[in-house]
């Protein structure tokens, strides 16, 4: 069988670095999908409005070598213990694709790119490429009893974010809404640091909507730091990014 790409997803996310580890663990984030050409007919996504979900298929395209081990290293368990990868959610698997359920805020019909769909709460980087859109049903895919293996026993602990007055203001000289601030922080308090980097002594850069996000772990918080802008983005210099991001 061959897979094609039928739309390209946008986020604040110029790299894998920050993204959350699954869907819907920050439900500020927005996201867009904008079909390829061969799909943007309307009838496409005729009656798409009436579900509050949607499952995305989609590609870990920015992991640059195959997979070459049987088991991985969840974050959740610290990046020390290992399972195997049909236990985990890892990008590093046999065929490289990603699945998130992302819920539909809106469906912007009549644009020049066709329609878009925009959405919440996605966990991939801009440019990803989206291989299949398919409505969440709660018949069939909510199982709210069921046992989450090693994510039942690891609790994972969010951080407190401290972002100063003077940060606060520049990231909206810099053109962020309140509603994106709050995504930022949502996505700090995940604290995207390496399980295995997580001294006091290392100042960390984060892509996110055009900004290089500064920060450094002060007393168990994670402060901002400072705001020095990005390079145009390959969004800007009219090409794609490419995305992958370790996760349970």
């Amino acid at each position: 069988m061959e897979i094609e790409k039928i739309a390209t997803f946008h986020s604040p996310f110029g790299s894998k670095f920050g993204i959350p580890k699954q869907s819907g663990i920050v439900p500020e984030l927005r996201g867009e999908i904008v079909l390829e050409k061969a799909y943007r007919n309307p009838d496409a996504l005729r009656g798409i409005e009436d579900f509050d979900y949607l499952w995305l298929v989609w590609g870990f395209s920015a992991n640059r070598h195959a997979p070459t081990s049987l088991t991985v290293r969840p974050p959740r368990l610290g990046g020390n213990e290992r399972v195997g990868v049909f236990a985990s959610r890892s990008p590093f698997r046999p065929n490289g694709l990603g699945l998130s359920s992302v819920r539909l805020d809106r469906v912007e019909w009549d644009t020049p790119r066709g329609p878009v769909l925009h959405v919440l709460g996605a966990d991939l980087m801009d440019g990803t490429p989206v291989y299949d859109i398919k409505p969440y049903v709660t018949y069939a895919d909510s199982h709210p009893e069921a046992r989450s293996g090693f994510v039942d026993r690891r609790k994972w602990q969010k951080v407190e974010v401290d972002i100063p007055a003077n940060v606060l203001a520049q990231l909206r000289a810099a053109g962020l809404t309140e509603e994106d601030i709050t995504a930022l922080r949502a996505v700090l308090e995940e604290d995207p640091r390496p399980q295995i980097q997580r001294g006091e002594d290392k100042e960390y850069g984060m892509p996110f909507a055009g900004l290089d996000i500064k920060f450094q772990a002060v007393g168990g918080r994670l402060v901002v730091r400072s705001l020095p802008p990005l390079a145009p983005s390959p969004k800007e210099r009219g090409s794609e990014m490419l995305q992958g991001v370790n996760r349970d």
